[in-house]
């Protein structure tokens, strides 16, 4: 698996090195949503036709999708690229994903629908400040640990703490690695200086390509500011700034960057939580084009190896 915090340049190295005997899993929470292409820096459609990409655009942005599914979806796809004779890449940024991947999910207790039904209901007439405000109240070890603009991660907590009595940070996780896989975990990192500066320039080149337009279609399609897929950042702008009375789009650029810099932040720490990563930064391609052969050469003839 190879991840790395927003911009980092995980496409540009999945081009240069993996675009034979792999296929990409994508570990994206919101490349799985359809139409939200240029906000999400979805890998174009020359590339999804030379390296399969699994995980992609299956979703509506009206849909929920979460971590379990994630899971499951992606040790699916994991199976299939193995036995078509390929090794499965699974690449992205979401870090929570990655993590129950490795680790598995935490034994807490399983969904309830009615409960959660409630609770969606109580964030469209009270807002999610009051029910972030609430999850602090009884169970601020998961408050710290999400932000207060993910609903899903919110109503989670808030499903487990209203149907158990019980806080979501009391259920133990351990991490160990899930059996059935052979790991090679690669982070990229580059200087917190150089990362920000790709960032900022990563979301001009959205506005150029027309992330404003592909709002504007969104909207169009009748999609609100509520549903999963409009919650992400370089969506979730448009409607804060329309809801402060005034839609001004080089404030929303800059809102699209200071919260893309901040949540690059909070991937870095998240990341960090992973102990078997190796970490490499793109500058130097070669070493990890080293290390990715050194591991594919343990299931792998010496031919396809030397083709990396």
């Amino acid at each position: 698996m190879l991840f790395g915090p927003t911009a980092v340049g995980k496409t540009a190295l999945v081009e240069q090195l993996f675009s034979r005997h792999f296929e990409i899993i994508n570990a994206d929470s919101m490349q799985v949503y359809r139409y939200l292409d240029i906000g999400t820096a979805k890998p174009s459609p020359e590339l999804r036709r030379r390296i399969p990409h699994h995980l992609v655009d299956i979703r509506n942005p009206d849909e929920q999708y979460d971590v379990g599914r994630f899971v499951q979806d992606a040790d699916a796809a994991a199976r299939k690229i193995y036995f078509r004779g390929k090794m499965p890449l699974i690449t992205g940024g979401t870090a929570f994903y990655f993590y129950h991947f490795l680790y598995g999910l935490p034994p807490a207790p399983p969904s309830d629908p009615e409960i959660r039904d409630s609770l969606c209901q109580k964030l469209r007439q009270e807002g999610r400040e009051k029910l972030y405000a609430e999850l602090e109240e009884h169970d601020p070890v998961s408050a710290a640990k999400l932000h207060p603009h993910d609903t899903q991660r919110l109503i989670r907590a808030l499903e487990v703490l209203y149907g158990s009595g019980k806080p979501l940070s009391s259920y133990a996780h351990t991490p160990v690695l899930r059996p059935g896989y052979e790991y090679l975990v690669i982070g990229l990192y580059r200087d917190r200086n150089e990362l920000y500066e790709r960032i900022n320039r990563r979301v001009e080149q959205m506005w150029s390509a027309g992330l404003v337009e592909e709002f504007r279609t969104l909207l169009e399609r009748g999609y609100k500011a509520g549903d999963p897929g409009m919650r992400g950042i370089g969506y979730r702008e448009f409607f804060e700034m329309q809801g402060a009375g005034e839609l001004l789009y080089k404030d929303i650029k800059g809102e699209i960057q200071k919260n893309s810099r901040r949540y690059a932040k909070r991937q870095i720490t998240f990341f960090k939580r992973i102990a078997e990563a190796e970490w490499f930064t793109p500058e130097d391609p070669l070493a990890l084009k080293s290390r990715v052969s050194e591991f594919t050469g343990q299931f792998q003839g010496e031919g396809d190896v030397q083709e990396l």
